[in-house]
């Protein structure tokens, strides 16, 4: 089964539409960002486009906090929304399916975290003036 990076941004939108609402509720979030750190424990390898999920997770976890605000909340609703697809039992190629049925899950996460590349290097930078780690 092929998987192209239409498909991605189809999968994208409907997340971002789900996390518009969710994004207003900090437990919420919290709740959906431990649940990607404990899924992506059981990828064998993140590699280098996936490298910036630990900065993506503490600039929402920010975000949530209003410890940093600057970026919009398009792009926190882009990365949660990705992050619900994740963590969502109904995939478009099942997890349970080996190799493959993670292919999915991390083409959404790998497309939203390339959209919002400008601002994980904005907060990366922020982050590195203050000494508040997330």
């Amino acid at each position: 089964m092929a998987f192209d990076l239409s498909q991605a941004q189809g999968l994208l939108n409907k997340g971002i539409e789900q996390a518009q609402d969710i994004i207003q509720n900090p437990s919420k979030v919290d709740d959906i960002l431990i649940q990607l750190e404990e899924k992506l424990k059981a990828v064998p390898t993140i590699g280098s486009t996936l490298s910036d999920v630990p900065l993506m997770i503490a600039m929402v976890k920010a975000w949530i906090k209003k410890e940093y605000t600057v970026v919009s909340p398009k792009v926190i609703a882009c990365l949660v929304g990705a992050a619900l697809y994740m963590v969502n039992k109904k995939d478009l190629i099942p997890d349970s399916i080996p190799v493959i049925g993670m292919a999915d899950d991390l083409a959404v996460l790998g497309l939203a975290l390339k959209l919002s590349e400008p601002e994980l290097k904005a907060f990366s930078e922020w982050r590195a003036g203050h000494s508040v780690q997330y």
